[in-house]
């Protein structure tokens, strides 16, 4: 700054005005740069930021749908199980096989368990009502999240249609007629009917649209970690 008032003061002083008036106007352009590198500066630093706080979030939302899926997956396979059970249940029931009796026995009392992911948290939400959701620049991710919690408010629904129907009626029903410390048929009368397998067939299919549901979700977020994977560069 001394070296360029210097200079200036000996233009001025030499009645060099046009020279002076090139000088000063190279001055403001050096000034003028310096600022501009400066909004440079100041704004990669910004995106940069910007940039390592998306993929910290992108990273976290992969770790936790990742951990939905593990634990759908056991949901489902669960889920799974009882279906092929409670189907040949009903082969059985079809075919009034009484000689399956004991095995039927085992199977209905089966009947009481049901599969529970119930999902409670909301990532969507809650990048929304945080702010966060601005942070995330990958669309594709953001739309996918959306709608894996549409899915999960889905599969909270048909869990609660599980339960209810279970505590509703399949305990009622079973209870008069199953022992339930060893699963033997009490009442072979009152199982062998057409009521009962209805009953049967009535948990069969709530379980069923639980599978397929079940499976989109996983679909679901098999699609966001993928996105996430390559916003991250990740092989």
């Amino acid at each position: 700054m001394k070296l360029f008032r210097s200079i200036r003061q000996t233009l001025i002083s030499e009645a060099h005005l046009k020279r002076y008036l090139v000088y000063a106007l190279g001055e403001i352009l050096l000034v003028m740069i310096g600022i501009s590198l400066a909004f440079q500066v100041n704004n990669w630093n910004d995106n940069r930021i910007k940039q390592n706080s998306e993929k910290r979030y992108y990273k976290n939302i992969r770790d936790q749908v990742t951990n939905d899926w593990n634990l759908i997956d056991e949901q489902r396979r669960n889920n799974i199980r009882y279906i092929s059970q409670f189907k040949y249940a009903n082969e059985i029931l079809e075919t009034n096989d009484r000689s399956e009796m004991d095995t039927l026995g085992l199977i209905v009392r089966n009947l009481t368990q049901y599969t529970d992911f119930d999902r409670q948290g909301n990532i969507y939400e809650t990048l929304v009502n945080s702010g966060e959701i601005k942070l995330l620049q990958d669309y594709e991710i953001v739309d996918g999240i959306r709608a894996l919690e549409e899915k999960y408010i889905y599969i909270n629904r048909m869990e609660n249609i599980h339960y209810d129907a279970m505590m509703k009626h399949v305990i009622k029903s079973i209870t008069p007629v199953i022992k339930f410390s060893d699963g033997s048929v009490q009442k072979p009368e009152d199982i062998y009917t057409y009521e009962f397998q209805n009953l049967v067939l009535s948990i069969i299919q709530v379980m069923q649209e639980k599978d397929k549901v079940y499976n989109e979700a996983l679909n679901e977020i098999n699609t966001i970690t993928a996105l996430i994977d390559k916003a991250l560069n990740l092989p």
